[in-house]
């Protein structure tokens, strides 16, 4: 029996078999069998393209791929929101290489890259569907994009979702600690109503654990306890935007608004330039960057800010800047919204906001 042959056999296993407190545990074995087969397909997949890959040198405060089907969109789009000049043309395929362009928004730099037009098929080579998700992987945001005659956001989704890419997920907090014996005991700080006791085991044994102790500390689902255990899963945060919106009517829109439901997508025309402002604003606060600025010693604060992600700390602001002053760091002052008086003195755990002046003093 081929792979493919596994696969289809499991796959209806799983769809025949009820879904109920007595079959859960024979169901999320199933999903694990079946995860362990698709990701050896996609191994074994690798490498069989001679057309070769896509070399990504990534530049500015964060990286954006636009990805959807071909002529949907993306290149014109590119061309309205940065300095690019991605070709552009009125059949399928026009874009076969990925196409960079700068974007300067809200005082950040992000690189913005047209990728090939995806194809239905594409998470199992298709169309050098492989090629082109392997890029997507890497990027610090994606924009999917439809257009009113291809709405295909949720195709392009699972596409994306196939080769390991979750989007608007956060990972699941799940710690695994080997034992010599003792079996797999299961522990949890929350409550979890997805999936039992009995199921985390059974799937842990299916990838190989006999003797283990599980933490859970988010109320997963047997997926997500997959995801963790397969280990090559990327969580990247996404916006879904339809192209060509003036050529159609409210009601037309208001159908596509339905179908997308949990999607919110931002309606656009990169040809005549509507919805580009509120486009920009999205990947702003999409990425959850803020802006801080940095004041030497002895000299005036910096005009231009440095970006980060939100959450960061005073340690990750000297990681950017250079590793001695993490070697050298004595401590560092702080004004503005996180300082509790101006000129507070803190350390490398301290977590900076929006609008945050440092000095960082070394020595």
């Amino acid at each position: 029996m081929t792979i493919e042959e596994e696969i289809e056999a499991i796959e209806e296993e799983i769809r025949e078999t009820p879904y109920n407190k007595a079959t859960q545990q024979h169901i999320g074995r199933l999903k694990a069998k079946l995860a362990k087969l698709k990701e050896k397909k996609i191994k074994q997949g690798k490498g069989t393209d001679s057309s070769g890959g896509y070399a990504i040198k990534k530049e500015g405060d964060a990286t954006v791929g636009l990805i959807g089907y071909p002529s949907v969109g993306k290149s014109t789009l590119l061309n309205a929101i940065t300095n690019a000049k991605s070709e552009v043309a009125g059949y399928h395929f026009t874009t076969l290489d990925v196409i960079p362009g700068i974007l300067e928004y809200n005082e950040a730099v992000f690189q913005i890259l047209d990728l090939p037009g995806l194809v239905q098929g594409a998470a199992a080579g298709k169309g050098r569907g492989k090629e082109v998700l392997s890029v997507a992987r890497v990027m610090d945001l994606l924009i999917l994009i439809g257009d009113v005659h291809r709405p295909n956001i949720k195709i392009v989704s699972n596409e994306l979702e196939q080769m390991g890419i979750r989007l608007n997920k956060e990972p699941p907090e799940i710690i695994i600690n080997k034992r010599e014996r003792g079996g797999i005991k299961v522990a949890s700080t929350v409550e979890l109503t997805k999936i039992d006791p009995e199921t985390v085991k059974s799937i842990m044994r299916e990838y190989g654990f006999i003797n283990a102790t599980i933490v859970i500390r988010t109320d997963i689902d047997v997926g997500e306890l997959i995801d963790h255990l397969v280990g090559n899963r990327v969580y990247i945060p996404a916006i879904s935007v339809i192209n060509k919106v003036d050529i159609i009517s409210n009601k037309e829109k208001k159908k596509i608004k339905q179908e997308l439901t949990g999607w919110d997508p931002l309606f656009i025309s990169a040809e005549e330039g509507r919805g580009l402002k509120e486009l920009k604003q999205r990947i702003f606060h999409r990425l959850d960057l803020i802006r801080i600025y940095l004041k030497p010693k002895g000299e005036k604060s910096d005009d231009e800010p440095l970006i980060i992600k939100r959450g960061s700390t005073v340690e990750d602001v000297c990681r950017l800047l250079h590793t001695d002053f993490i070697r050298y760091f004595r401590y560092a002052r702080i004004w503005g919204p996180t300082a509790k008086f101006p000129k507070q003195r803190v350390g490398l755990d301290h977590v900076l906001e929006e609008g945050d002046t440092l000095r960082i003093i070394v020595g």
